[in-house]
C-alpha cells in the first residue's frame, strides 16, 4: 500500500469537527502542544520538543491559529496543515505567555493536550488568571477516537505488518535462547516490515507470562515453556498492537484448556462489536466466559484500549465505560489469564467498527502455535 499524505483539507476538517465537539461540551476550545495531538490537526511535528513554547489555539469564534519560536517558523509553514492556519511567531527575550494571551478569551475555557507542559500551563493560567482549563482527555475524550478511512487502512497495513513479524518469529529458535533476544529479533522484524518505531517487545516466557506488562528479560526460555508475545508500535504513523501466545514443545492439557478459554473470550468479545454497543459491553463479554470458566479473578486488566496516532488512546474496553461504539473506532481486545508463578495466556487483535459488526486489523491464526 503506498500512503497518501494528508491535505490540508483534512486538517481543516479535523479542526471543524474539534471545534464543533468543543462548543457542545461548553468549551471556548483547545489548546493543542507539540505531540499526537499536534500531529492529527496539522501534521506539523516540530524537531525538537522544548521549553519553548508552541501551541495551536482552536478557537469556536476565532480562526485557527499557531503559535511557534521565530527560530522555528519555517518548520512550522511547511507542515502540510500550515495553510489551514495562521501562523504567529514570537522571539526569544519577549514573553512567549503574553504573546499566546492574545489569542486567548480571557475568560474561556480550554481542553488542552495531556502532553502540555507544566511549564506552559502555569504560564497562562499567571498570564490569564480569569480562563479556565482542563485536560484533553477528560472533556474530549473521543476527539481522535473515530477514524476516517483513511487512518484505518494505516492502521490496517501497520496491523498486517505486525502480522508478518509473527509469521516469521515464530519461525526461529525459541529454547536456549534469552527472552531479550526473541524481543531484539521482533524489533528488528517489525522495522523490517517498515515500523519507524517499536514501542514494545513483551515476550514473557514460563511464570514471566504471568505479569501482563513484563518486559522482555534475561530469563532462558526452555521447553514445556508458555510464551507471550505482545508487540508494536508505528507504522506511517499509526499504531500495531498484537498479542500471540507460543509453546515450546508440547502443551500440557490444563495449559491447552487455559489457552482455549482465553481463545473463546477472544471470540466472544469480538462477536459483540457492533455500532450502539456500550465500551463496557465488550469487557463484560470477553470476561463472561473467563468468569463462567473460573478464572476470573486471574483476568486483571480491562479487555482494550483504543489505538490511533498512539499505541494506547481511547476508547477503553472496561467495566464504567458506557459510551457506545460507533464506525471508525478503532481498539484492541485482549483478554488473558495470568497463574502466578506458572504461565499466562493473552490473545490481542486490534478490531475497528463497521457499520454492522466490527473488522479484524490482525488476521493472524488464534491457534496455539508450537515453536522449538
Amino acid at each position: 500500500m503506498t500512503v497518501q499524505p494528508f491535505t490540508t483539507k483534512d486538517f481543516t476538517r479535523r479542526m471543524e469537527n474539534a471545534i464543533s465537539q468543543a462548543a457542545a461540551a461548553g468549551l471556548t476550545g483547545l489548546l493543542v502542544t507539540p505531540g499526537p495531538d499536534l500531529v492529527y490537526f496539522t501534521g506539523y511535528r516540530p524537531t525538537a520538543i522544548t521549553e519553548r513554547i508552541t501551541m495551536l489555539v482552536l478557537d469556536t469564534d476565532h480562526d485557527p491559529h499557531l503559535i511557534v519560536p521565530v527560530l522555528e517558523r519555517p518548520d512550522a509553514e511547511a507542515a502540510s496543515g500550515a495553510p489551514a492556519v495562521t501562523i504567529t511567531d514570537w522571539a526569544d527575550g519577549t514573553d512567549p505567555y503574553a504573546a499566546t494571551a492574545r489569542l486567548l478569551d480571557p475568560h474561556g475555557r480550554y481542553a488542552v493536550s495531556d502532553s502540555a507542559w507544566a511549564l506552559h500551563l502555569l504560564g497562562l493560567q499567571e498570564a490569564l488568571p480569569g480562563a479556565r482549563y482542563s485536560s484533553m482527555t477528560a472533556t474530549l475524550p473521543m476527539l481522535r477516537a473515530v477514524k476516517d478511512a483513511d487512518e484505518i487502512e494505516r492502521l490496517a497495513a501497520a496491523g498486517a505488518a505486525a502480522d508478518a513479524a509473527y509469521e516469521r518469529i515464530i519461525g526461529v529458535r525459541f529454547a536456549g535462547r534469552r527472552e531479550r533476544d526473541i524481543g531484539n529479533d521482533l524489533a528488528g522484524l517489525l522495522r523490517e516490515y517498515g515500523h519507524s518505531q517499536v514501542d514494545f517487545t513483551v515476550v514473557g516466557s514460563g511464570p514471566n507470562g504471568a505479569n501482563p506488562h513484563h518486559e522482555m528479560g534475561e530469563r532462558i526460555i526452555g521447553d514445556g515453556d508458555m510464551v507471550v508475545l505482545d508487540f508494536g508500535g508505528l507504522k506511517d504513523g499509526y499504531g500495531s498492537d498484537t498479542t500471540r501466545t507460543v509453546h515450546v514443545g508440547e502443551p500440557t492439557a490444563e495449559e491447552r484448556e487455559v489457552f482455549e478459554i482465553v481463545r473463546q473470550a477472544q471470540q466472544t468479545a469480538f462477536e459483540a462489536v457492533r455500532p450502539g454497543v456500550a465500551c463496557e459491553d465488550i469487557d463484560r463479554a470477553a470476561r463472561r466466559v473467563i468468569d463462567d470458566a473460573g478464572y476470573g479473578e486471574n483476568f486483571i486488566h480491562r479487555t482494550g484500549h483504543g489505538i490511533g496516532l498512539t499505541t494506547h488512546e481511547p476508547p477503553y474496553m472496561v467495566a464504567g465505560e458506557r459510551r457506545p461504539l460507533v464506525p471508525g473506532m478503532c481498539f484492541s481486545i485482549e483478554p488473558g489469564i495470568y497463574l502466578p508463578g506458572r504461565f499466562g495466556v493473552r490473545i490481542e487483535d486490534i478490531v475497528t467498527v463497521t457499520e454492522d459488526g466490527g473488522r479484524r486489523l490482525n488476521n493472524t491464526s488464534h491457534e496455539l502455535r508450537l515453536v522449538s
